[in-house]
């Protein structure tokens, strides 16, 4: 894979806007058939420059609009806003209170940063193979869910660096108020409680339906991911983490066990076993496998960022945008082949325009030498 010169990158995003940004695509998508009128023209899109110049309410009138003016701008990073009542870029003009934003697609996102308190391997910005796997299973919980609600219409992007963007884009969907989407993204947050708070997951008796389909999708990847590839219960300082979640009255026979025993898929399947006998012999507190079912949910259960999702006028960032730091594009992500995707292998502006380049010269070379004076130029994406 080329690797990816920031220092390039302004080079790099004029070719990307003139020749490659799928503008008759991305205009269908965001005109939704021109059913609604000024739909497309009443959105607000946002800017960002080189160093950090942000420019907000942007609107174009149309698909050529628009094109002129990313060719002009070259933003290093394009976020899509709100439908509002007037065109944003006349909100100047419009008397106080009367621009209000109107519809917009229900958004999620979702940010390996938000998982390290539960990731050994990576922090913050830094993602590999092994923790990607939070990120398929949260795509599988979370449209799973959005499809039990009835949402048809569901675009799963990669954000281009450690996280993914999902836009439900039902016409119902995008007229929803902000008091509705929070109920949806609190019904599909479980995971509660800041860096205090040890305990984030909390089941009772009544296990709703949702939760056990989510447990469900965690226990195919559970044993690879978490067991092995993360090693939860590897060490003393990792054990203890999960042993703050358990009740006192079993710690001190999981202590003795784990410590004869170096293997985490003994360790786990032991802490199983005495949770499920802790709960044969209590009456009054519960634990069970809702104790072995919090903890998973803990390690993994979808964390989504809730003020991204509640709020219509909430920027979130363009599907197509190069990331400015790694280079790589958020490009859509195929529901058939979550578990293959690998954000490793997305493409970088840079390969990208460097194919471009070689094509172009493979070209020229071609018509040089031909004889016939008819010319062929390969469409620049498929």
């Amino acid at each position: 894979m080329e690797t990816f010169d920031p220092t390039e990158l302004p080079e790099l995003l004029k070719l990307y806007y003139r020749r490659l940004f799928p503008y008759a695509q991305y205009y269908r998508w965001l005109n939704y058939g021109g059913v609604v009128k000024n739909y497309f023209q009443h959105r607000e899109f946002s800017f960002t420059l080189k160093d950090d110049i942000y420019i907000r309410y942007q609107s174009f009138n149309n698909q050529s609009e628009l094109e002129k003016e990313m060719q002009k701008m070259n933003p290093y990073k394009i976020d899509i806003g709100a439908v509002y009542s007037h065109r944003p870029n006349q909100h100047n003009t419009v008397k106080l209170g009367a621009f209000q934003a109107q519809e917009k697609e229900l958004v999620f996102d979702i940010d390996m940063t938000d998982y390290d308190d539960v990731r050994r391997c990576c922090s913050s910005a830094d993602i590999c193979s092994k923790c990607w796997t939070l990120m398929t299973m949260a795509i599988h919980i979370i449209d799973r869910a959005l499809k039990d609600f009835g949402f048809k219409h569901r675009l799963w992007v990669y954000s281009g660096r450690r996280g993914v963007h999902c836009w439900v884009c039902d016409e119902s969907v995008r007229k929803l108020s902000s008091a509705v989407r929070s109920g949806i993204v609190e019904y599909l947050s479980l995971v509660k409680g800041g860096q205090d708070v040890k305990k984030k997951v909390h089941l009772n008796e009544k296990i709703h339906p949702f939760v056990r389909k989510s447990i469900n999708i965690i226990k195919k990847y559970f044993e690879e991911y978490a067991l092995v590839g993360q090693n939860i219960l590897e060490n003393k300082e990792s054990w203890d983490k999960i042993l703050a979640l358990v009740p006192e009255n079993i710690l001190s026979q999981i202590i003795i066990f784990f410590q004869k025993h170096q293997n985490s898929l003994q360790r786990w399947e032991y802490l199983k076993k005495a949770a499920s006998r802790y709960q044969n012999n209590s009456k009054n507190d519960k634990c069970g496998p809702w104790l072995e079912w919090e903890i998973m949910l803990q390690y993994c259960f979808p964390r989504l960022d809730i003020n991204v999702s509640k709020g219509i006028n909430h920027l979130l960032k363009s599907p197509f945008s190069v990331h400015p730091k790694t280079g790589r594009i958020s490009v859509p992500i195929d529901l058939q082949k979550v578990d293959q995707f690998d954000p490793f292998t997305v493409p970088t502006i840079s390969s990208i325009c460097h194919e471009l380049d070689a094509i172009s010269t493979n070209e020229e070379e071609k018509e040089n030498g031909a004889e016939s004076g008819i010319k062929h130029r390969t469409r620049d994406y498929p």
